[in-house]
């Protein structure tokens, strides 16, 4: 894969550049179909996984993909990278991984007799991070500030991130050898995680039919560019959400920090990629409203990998999923009728 890098620019918040208009129904429907199309003719038999790979995408968010090694982590993340015709790099993450190998570094120039800043891989729209709990602490804290800020601070200069900006990371397993448990303030920094699960035999046979010459990935070609997935992600931002399904989203954040099971609750950044998610959601089914349905089907891929059992209910055998489940048939579900009531004219 090509691996480029936008310039990064000194930070001028009040200068900042104008939004892009949001995306017509029309068009941002068949882009929307375009991009799952093309993911699904590279992996096979996994199109709830690209679907939520892009509905993260459109929230502005980042993903966090887990699983055992072979089952196609990183293909998703490369043909997700593909469909937009936009800057790319890709971070092999390993123990001796330096902080400056992502972000960058001043160099001295000895011509001009200044330090001039070299950008790192994460200046890209999209950056993939393969084996992020590979790394150490220290290299993985390297990506805090640019997924929460958009932004890269080094020597005291900060520079901004090219738009739109995401993080499509994959970690084995914390059980394999030589990986790193991910900091908790890395982790609540991925909107969604998910598991991309072994095949099912059809599609593991349908795999080897289309993959036994070449890579499917060579012959994806972007059906999106970069303005468009800004529009897209504008179009989303209109999606109205009324206040019971915000008192909802709410009430499921709330319901993981009182509850006895669990000892780390959602934090309200948790809460917020929530609601995003489920606007991106309600976006892709083609409605400019957000249903409870949404934020309950969203709450499993959001919650579960920012939370951390009670060490009562992790001996007890309870998982983090198991919970969240339990919580979501506790909370009471606001009426479809209250999430579809519109602004007053």
């Amino acid at each position: 894969m090509d691996v480029h890098h936008a310039a990064a620019t000194a930070l001028t918040p009040l200068r900042a550049a104008p939004p892009a208009a949001p995306m017509p129904p029309a068009r941002f429907r068949e882009l929307c179909e375009n991009i799952l199309a093309a993911v699904d003719r590279v992996i096979d038999g996994k199109a709830e996984a690209s679907r939520l790979a892009l509905t993260v995408l459109l929230a502005q968010g980042h993903l966090l993909v887990e699983d055992v090694p072979g089952v196609g982590k990183t293909m998703l993340a490369k043909t997700i990278a593909r469909t937009i015709d936009c800057s790319v790099s890709r971070i092999q993450f390993t123990p001796d991984l330096l902080p400056s190998d992502v972000t960058g570094v001043s160099i001295y120039n000895q011509a001009t007799r200044q330090f001039e800043f070299r950008p790192g891989a994460v200046f890209a729209n999209i950056v993939i991070g393969d084996e992020i709990n590979r790394a150490s602490a220290k290299t993985q804290s390297a990506l805090l500030e640019c997924m929460e800020e958009h932004q890269v601070t080094v020597d005291g200069t900060s520079y901004g991130l090219s738009e739109p900006f995401m993080v499509i990371a994959t970690q084995n397993p914390i059980e394999m050898e030589g990986t790193y448990p991910l900091p908790e303030a890395q982790r609540d920094r991925f909107m969604a995680r998910i598991s991309m699960g072994y095949p099912d035999e059809a599609a593991e046979i349908e795999m080897l039919e289309s993959h036994q010459s070449e890579s499917p990935l060579l012959s994806v070609e972007p059906v999106a560019e970069a303005s468009d997935v800004a529009a897209m992600i504008e179009a989303v931002k209109a999606v109205y959400v009324s206040d019971p399904v915000k008192e909802f989203t709410v009430a499921l954040g709330r319901a993981t920090r009182t509850s006895e099971r669990v000892r780390l609750g959602a934090s309200p950044r948790a809460v917020l990629q929530l609601l995003r998610a489920s606007k991106a959601r309600a976006a892709l089914d083609g409605r400019d409203f957000v249903l409870p349905d949404d934020v309950a089907a969203m709450a499993p891929a959001v919650l579960v990998h920012r939370l951390i059992l009670d060490r009562r209910a992790a001996a007890a055998g309870l998982t983090v999923a198991g919970v969240v489940d339990h919580i979501l048939a506790t909370v009471p579900l606001p009426s479809d009728g209250a999430a579809r009531l519109r602004r007053q004219a």
